[in-house]
């Protein structure tokens, strides 16, 4: 069975990519049972509307995970409520609007359990999300093989550390928020696909995202400004990973870097849109 993970989704930019990428898969007859995105900044480079939570969902991607900017657009509060097919990480405390795990059924008939976790180093000191996901999986049981986990945290050591922690307990362990694409993709020894980060899908003549210029008035400055997502260099930074639905164990991971016009020149583990 294979998944299709997409990274951190960047504007309007990052989301044309998406559309065009998973329509030209369909084109083409190359077939996911499964697709999730990272949105959380699908929405003007911050945040998530209802809007494009749906049209994104109508492009192909049948889970949507987010993180920390996750609530940058208030409008998303009530929308949690009823749409089951976006989660909020799971580790922040008891109240907040939305879920931060769901089982849905693939293409393939399959069960697959989903779930978001947001890391604490260099980020808010929101609930341990060592402790949150060991009290999913107990709540998951031996019912659902498949179980797909996106972390989304800053801190590289953080992340592996999760990867070994969740080693042979999950299928695969992606992390997310830096906006960076890692070259760390490997098969765990107890059968866990690992990224470090999946990196993201947008505008690479940037700042990770954001207008050059914008972003180094306020680095260079120290002081607040509007920021404004770049347009150019459009590329899909994604994962594709293989995992056998009886033992819920990943047997390969690929990683997928790709501008959105490829030529025959791009290595061998870069799908072409």
């Amino acid at each position: 069975m294979k998944i299709l993970f997409i990274g951190d989704v960047n504007g309007k930019p990052g989301r044309q990519c998406v559309e065009a990428y998973l329509a030209e898969c369909r084109r083409k007859h190359i077939n996911y049972d499964f697709v999730i995105a990272n949105v959380e900044n699908a929405a003007g480079g911050f945040g998530l509307t209802k809007e494009i939570s749906q049209k994104l969902s109508l492009s192909g991607v049948d889970c949507q995970t987010t993180g920390n900017h996750i609530w940058d657009k208030k409008e998303i509060f009530s929308y949690f409520e009823s749409e089951h097919r976006l989660l909020r990480p799971a580790n922040y405390p008891a109240g907040a609007p939305g879920f931060g795990y769901n089982i849905y059924e693939t293409k393939s008939a399959d069960r697959i359990a989903v779930i978001n976790l947001q890391g604490r180093i260099f980020m808010w000191n929101i609930d341990c999300p060592f402790q949150t996901v060991d009290r999913i999986l107990s709540e998951i049981g031996d019912g659902v093989k498949i179980i797909f986990v996106d972390f989304h945290a800053e801190a590289t050591s953080e992340k592996q550390a999760m990867g070994w922690y969740l080693n042979g307990r999950v299928s695969a362990v992606i992390g997310t928020h830096t906006h960076v694409q890692t070259a760390d993709e490997r098969i765990l020894p107890a059968g866990t696909a690992y990224l470090t980060d999946i990196g993201m899908t947008g505008p690479y003549e940037s700042v990770i995202g954001i207008e050059i210029q914008d972003a180094l008035y306020r680095i260079t400055r120290g002081m607040p400004n509007r920021f404004t997502v770049a347009q150019n260099d459009v590329r899909l930074a994604a994962a594709v990973i293989d995992i056998d639905p009886g033992t819920g164990k990943a047997q390969s991971i690929q990683r997928i870097f790709c501008p959105m016009e490829c030529d025959d020149d791009h290595n061998k583990n870069q799908e072409r849109f």
